[in-house]
C-alpha cells in the first residue's frame, strides 16, 4: 500500500488513532503470550554441562551467579569462524547495553558459543562489548539445545531447528576449502553473511542462533523456554526501530555489518 502524501493533520490523526487501536491489541496479545511463556512446564536438567569462562571452568548452575533465573543467548560463533555472526553481533549490540539491568533484577545473562574462549574474548574486545561470554565447546550444550548440528546431520537430514526437521543438504555440498569458496563468491545472502565470519556456508549454518531460559529451584536447574529463528526478532533491537521508520525494514539482501565494518567494505 502506498502512503498518502500531503494529508491534512486531521486525516493523519484519524488514521493514526485507527492504527493505535491495532497497536494496543497487539500489546495486549503480547502480554498474554508472555504470561504463557512463564507458565510453560519446567524440565529438570540432569546433564552436567561444563563451560569455559573468564573465571575458569563452570557448570550451568554456576552461570546463575546467585540469581534464580538465567537467560542464555546462543551466539553463532563456531570454532572455525574468524568472527562472530554479524546478525548475532547486531543483536549483541543491543543486549550489551542492558544486560546489567537484568543482572540487577534476579536474572543472570550469558552469551554462549562453541568457539574457544580466547577467540570469543578477542572478538568481544574488538567489538567493545562487556557482557559475559562462555565457551561451550567441550560439552553437548549447543547440540542438546538445538543450536549446533554435525556434518553428518546436515548430509542425512538430521537437522531439527526451530522445532522443524530440515531436508538433507544438497549434494554435492560446497567446498570446505574456505579460500577457494570465497574466491568463487556469490550474491546469495547466506553466502555473504557466511563470508563475514570467514567460513563457507555449510560450516556457518551448522551453528544456529537462539535464546534459552532456565530457573534455579531448590538447588536444581530447570529449562523453561527456548526460541529460535524469527522467534528472536523481538530481541533484535534495530528491527524494532526500523519497524517504526517511514520505510520500515526496507531490505535488499544483507545490509548490516559488524558495527566496526561500516564504511570499510
Amino acid at each position: 500500500m502506498t502512503a498518502q502524501l500531503n494529508a491534512t493533520r486531521e486525516q493523519w490523526l484519524a488514521a493514526r488513532l485507527d492504527l493505535l487501536e491495532e497497536e494496543k491489541e497487539l500489546t495486549r496479545r503480547s502480554d498474554a503470550l508472555a504470561l504463557k511463556r512463564q507458565q510453560l512446564p519446567r524440565v529438570r536438567i540432569e546433564k552436567e554441562y561444563r563451560f569455559d569462562t573468564e573465571s575458569g571452568d563452570a557448570s550451568l548452575k554456576h552461570l546463575f551467579g546467585g540469581r534464580s533465573q538465567l537467560l542464555v543467548y546462543h551466539f553463532m560463533f563456531g570454532p572455525d569462524y574468524s568472527a562472530g555472526c554479524p546478525s548475532c553481533s547486531s543483536i549483541a549490540d543491543g543486549f550489551n547495553g542492558f544486560f546489567v539491568h537484568l543482572e540487577n533484577h534476579d536474572v543472570a545473562f550469558w552469551a554462549v558459543s562453541r568457539a574457544p574462549l580466547a577467540k570469543l574474548l578477542a572478538f568481544r574486545q574488538r567489538m567493545d562489548w562487556r557482557f559475559p561470554w562462555a565457551s561451550s565447546g567441550g560439552s553437548d550444550f549447543n547440540s542438546d539445545f538445538g543450536v549446533w548440528f554435525s556434518d553428518e546431520q546436515q548430509r542425512l537430514g538430521g537437522v531439527e531447528y526451530n522445532y522443524r526437521r530440515e531436508p538433507p543438504a544438497p549434494e554435492p555440498m560446497p567446498s570446505r576449502n574456505i579460500e577457494d569458496w570465497q574466491q568463487r563468491g556469490s550474491d546469495e545472502p547466506i553466502t555473504q553473511i557466511a563470508a563475514m565470519t570467514g567460513t563457507d556456508v555449510p560450516t556457518y549454518v551448522r551453528d544456529r542462533p537462539g535464546v534459552s531460559a532456565f530457573e534455579l529451584i531448590d538447588g536444581a536447574v530447570y529449562h523453561s523456554y527456548s526460541s529460535y529463528a524469527r522467534g528472536l526478532d523481538g530481541l533484535w533491537g534495530v528491527y524494532q526501530w526500523l519497524d517504526r521508520a517511514p520505510k520500515g525494514r526496507n531490505e535488499t539482501g544483507i545490509w548490516w555489518r559488524h558495527h566496526d565494518r561500516y564504511g570499510k567494505e
